[in-house]
């Protein structure tokens, strides 16, 4: 019982404040105009006597709610999850996620009524979104209802989670799919499909055939999309062999993105060097320029672990950043202004600088990358990059030299993401130091810890989350670190293995719980 109490009480103090935060930045009001938009496609018509925009504003916390008693409900090792005790645990989430968001509602609205002008203190609090936020009532009645809303969505969340998590709906649904499965499987037919690799072959052709012919009817803007998630899956399989193989956190990785860029701006733009060199010599110049970049900058510092290597590898990206604004370099790099009409891809006289064009180069790219990457993952040194990544003592003892592998996981994933970099200078035929700032290196180490460690298919998945989700969710823009942040979150509460884990990954995460969710080590009563 007393488990249940303190999960409810967590999840109602959680909530509460992602509510008040989300509220005191003003993602209320916009989340409101997107819901309008989407469920009534911005009509004023009022709804169950609520104005639209409180109508969307509740339909968005009702959800917000519902999540939190969920979360209060969630299962516990001692299996007493009664109705009585997840109503329980749901009902006290709530309850406090409407105190806390209640005692906001009163407060605001007691400072309003009282003729303090709130935009003084905090500048998204603008007069719509307090009395969106006050559902139109005084102080005490807001404060009230959301008391009593949140209780009620909280206990509802309960309901949801008991009928879920024990119904036997879903024991009887998931026995039928799986004999369904296995029946299926089992097919004399499917077996021999299966095991003949001319279908095979013609499978693979066929997706393969449909991945090219998609960009002639995307469209320029789609390509354009594509293409940036395409880039990203580069930087992303770079990061993924440093961090999700051989275990370092680079934090400074775009850095070598920008070497890669630069390479191939400076080597074929006009000015500042008028060198106009042919693109194709250029890529394989930037790919050993920023592995070189990644040796030299391994040597001194991959004897050091952790959050020390972090540190080292932040302020080398800052560096190339610094370097990058100086007006000192402004005759060598462009400075602050960049540089322009960077060259393109041509092949037997045929340029590929269209939208589509680069979106076959980057599609090959990947292609090629993956390649090399399944290759070293299922080598011996794909093998001793894991053994480091467990335990580098271990891996040291015997017989790993560690050093020399981790300076090859740092030059290999250096060089892919300049790769990367020589595309994405080359199709934007532009390059300047604000395409390098920090959150660069933020959003691909997300996308690799999104999708899943040590996964190539994880890896294309967190790049399609979050930079292919952004571009068409443009309203949101504002609002991609909050985004990122919160993703990061649900993700290590939820799924902490990825989107899609490779098995080794599962496993050690499943390592940590029992089959009855209880952590390794815990015994029935609850004590270590």
């Amino acid at each position: 019982m007393t488990r249940h109490i303190r999960n409810g009480i967590n999840a109602g103090i959680i909530f509460g404040i992602v509510t008040i935060f989300l509220f005191m930045i003003g993602f209320t009001t916009t989340i409101s105009d997107l819901l309008g938009q989407l469920l009534r496609n911005g009509s004023s018509i009022a709804v169950m006597g609520f104005t639209p925009g409180i109508f969307d504003l509740l339909v968005f916390l009702f959800f917000i709610g519902m999540w939190a008693g969920i979360s209060g409900a969630k299962k516990t090792p001692d299996k007493i999850d009664t109705w009585g005790t997840v109503l329980l645990s749901s009902g006290i989430a709530g309850l406090l996620h409407g105190i806390l968001v209640g005692g906001l509602a009163l407060l605001v609205g007691s400072l309003l009524q009282a003729g303090v002008t709130m935009t003084v203190y905090f500048a998204q609090l603008l007069p719509d979104a307090i009395h969106l936020f006050l559902i139109g009532l005084n102080a005490t009645s807001a404060g009230s209802f959301y008391v009593i809303f949140f209780l009620i969505t909280g206990l509802i969340g309960g309901v949801v989670a008991r009928t879920i998590r024990y119904g036997s709906w879903r024991q009887n649904l998931t026995a039928w799919s799986k004999n369904k499965w296995q029946a299926f499987t089992a097919w004399p037919q499917y077996q021999r499909i299966r095991h003949n690799k001319l279908n095979l072959f013609v499978v693979y052709g066929l997706l393969i055939l449909i991945v090219f012919l998609l960009p002639q009817v995307l469209g320029q803007y789609w390509n354009y999309t594509v293409g940036t998630v395409g880039i990203y899956v580069l930087l992303g399989l770079g990061l993924n062999i440093v961090v999700g193989l051989a275990g370092m956190l680079d934090l400074g990785y775009v850095a070598f993105f920008a070497i890669g860029a630069y390479t191939v701006a400076l080597l074929t733009a006009p000015a500042p060097h008028h060198l106009m060199w042919n693109f194709w010599v250029t890529v394989p110049i930037g790919i050993l320029l920023a592995a070189f970049a990644g040796i030299v900058l391994g040597i001194p510092v991959l004897r050091l672990r952790g959050d020390y290597l972090a540190i080292v590898t932040l302020g080398f990206g800052q560096i190339i950043a610094v370097l990058l604004h100086s007006d000192e370099l402004t005759a060598f790099t462009g400075g602050p202004r960049g540089v322009a009409a960077v060259g393109g891809p041509s092949l037997f006289g045929i340029s590929l600088g269209t939208p589509e064009g680069f979106v076959y180069l980057i599609l090959l790219a990947v292609i090629l990358v993956i390649f090399v990457t399944i290759r070293l993952r299922n080598s011996r040194v794909g093998r001793a990059w894991e053994a480091i990544r467990e335990d580098e003592t271990v891996a040291r003892a015997m017989g790993i030299n560690t050093w020399s592998h981790k300076l090859l996981a740092f030059a290999i994933g250096a060089s892919f993401a300049g790769l990367g970099g020589v595309i994405f200078a080359s199709r934007n035929q532009f390059t300047g130091p604000e395409d390098y700032n920090l959150m660069v290196s933020f959003n691909v180490l997300a996308s690799v810890i999104v999708g899943g460690m040590g996964s190539i298919p994880g890896v294309i998945g967190g790049a399609f989350t979050l930079k292919g989700l952004p571009e068409v969710l443009r309203e949101l823009e504002n609002y991609r670190v909050l985004a990122f942040g919160a993703l990061l979150v649900v993700m290590m509460l939820i799924r902490p293995e990825g989107l899609l884990p490779t098995s080794r990954r599962k496993m050690e995460i499943k390592e940590l719980h029992d089959p009855d969710g209880k952590e390794a080590g815990e015994t029935p009563g609850g004590k270590s």
